[in-house]
């Protein structure tokens, strides 16, 4: 209609020429969309609710995306995916379903679309973005507009335990196989972590040097040994190299996550592998012995095996020294069975200290004739009027001997044990 002024005068409304290029009706058609299955279609979210998304696109067509059509990820909250007025690409499923609606496929419009991408993507070798979503056996599933597959091996540099922080979680990763026809994509994040980490690695190596001792962690444990974190790289302290004791597993040394203290044996440039020492920053127990021991002294131990030649006896924390059979006893003996047995504990004397092979040759014979005490023993014990090397402490000594005799009977009273025999002899 027109429009009246202050006076009360009517200005009627100006007709124009007409400015469609076609008809009305011409111009109705052209807002239709014509839909076939497969199809890909842009459309505006005009409602979400539990059951899915209803996406409306040409002129007055509309089409519902159900829940499980909206996202790679099962069991989804559709107001976590998409917001009211969200333009959205969907692909046509069914024109007309048993209800009558148009069903539509936001995820599988995506995956089409993410195929073409990472196609191209693998041809140029490069890096693919995506968030964990799932846990499964071997690995993990990243959304990268489908479902890519995360080996456990290839999540990080190392071999992971646990995958389970990893969810949510925003990845770069590399495409290392990919079939369309099987709907399989392979992931590597350690692929992707190595090519951005090689000239870190490159410097590290070139700064550590033979013989440095160096800070780090523990970050594996396996049967050969055990993999610190420098800080860099990881590092191997092979088995042999993790004390100077015998060691049937490295757990019994070093737990994940213990911070240790190491020496660079080794750095092999070519292979990127670095050799550690944990032995190598501690005492060695042979020197320290060595240092506080002499040939003629008298020492502790106990019997822990029995050859043909004779006994080892370990006389200090990681230190066995070998009994010959020949220096056994004054008398002649066949076997050493004959005079100690594993387990047993008795004075021996030093005869030979060979701190280069890592030798130490004793004498049960000889300590029976006496000797200087270590210094670890002198003040602890004293002789007696035999000359028997025995404890310091007489009080704590006969109220043993009480016990005894309480429990067994004095000697030679009927139904009493054996006299106890003296106190060994050093």
């Amino acid at each position: 209609m027109g429009t009246f002024d202050a006076e009360g005068n009517y200005t009627p409304r100006q007709i124009t020429e007409r400015d469609l290029p076609t008809t009305f009706a011409d111009a109705i058609e052209g807002t239709m969309v014509e839909l076939k299955d497969g199809q890909l279609v842009t459309g505006t979210v005009v409602k979400i609710d539990r059951d899915g998304v209803l996406l409306e696109f040409g002129y007055k067509t509309e089409g519902v995306i159900p829940t499980r059509e909206l996202a790679i990820k099962n069991d989804v909250n559709p107001h976590d995916v998409v917001k009211l007025g969200e333009k959205v690409e969907a692909l046509v499923l069914t024109l007309e379903d048993k209800e009558g609606r148009l069903v539509l496929s936001k995820k599988r419009a995506q995956y089409e679309k993410a195929w073409g991408e990472i196609e191209k993507k693998k041809e140029e070798e490069g890096v693919v973005h995506g968030t964990v979503i799932e846990v499964v056996k071997g690995g993990l599933i990243v959304d990268i507009g489908l479902r890519g597959f995360l080996p456990a091996s290839l999540v990080e540099l190392r071999r992971v335990r646990d995958l389970q922080p990893y969810i949510g979680m925003t990845i770069d990763a590399k495409i290392i196989e990919l079939d369309r026809n099987r709907n399989n994509v392979v992931l590597s994040r350690r692929a992707f972590l190595e090519e951005n980490q090689k000239e870190t690695r490159d410097d590290f190596l070139n700064n550590l040097k033979s013989g440095e001792i160096r800070h780090g962690k523990i970050s594996s444990v396996v049967a050969f040994g055990a993999f610190v974190d420098l800080g860099g790289m990881d590092g191997l302290i092979h088995v042999s190299e993790l004390s100077w004791k015998h060691v049937e597993h490295p757990s019994q040394v070093v737990q994940i996550g213990d911070e240790v203290t190491v020496q660079v044996l080794d750095v092999d440039f070519s292979r990127e592998r670095i050799s550690l020492s944990l032995k190598a920053t501690q005492q060695d127990p042979w020197q320290e012995f060595a240092g506080s021991h002499e040939v003629g002294q008298l020492v502790y131990g106990r019997v822990t095996k029995l050859v043909p030649f004779g006994a080892f006896v370990q006389v200090g924390d990681g230190i066995e020294g070998l009994v010959h059979i020949s220096e056994m006893s004054a008398h002649h003996v066949e076997s050493a069975e004959q005079v100690v047995a594993p387990g047993e504990e008795l004075w021996v004397k030093i005869i030979d200290l060979d701190l280069a092979r890592r030798r130490i040759s004793i004498s049960i014979k000889q300590a029976a004739e006496g000797g200087e005490l270590a210094a670890e023993y002198q003040g602890q014990f004293d002789v007696d009027e035999h000359g028997n090397w025995v404890g310091g402490d007489d009080t704590e000594r006969e109220a043993a001997w009480a016990e005894y005799y309480k429990e067994y009977g004095q000697p030679g009273e009927e139904g009493a044990a054996p006299a106890a025999p003296e106190a060994e002899q050093a």
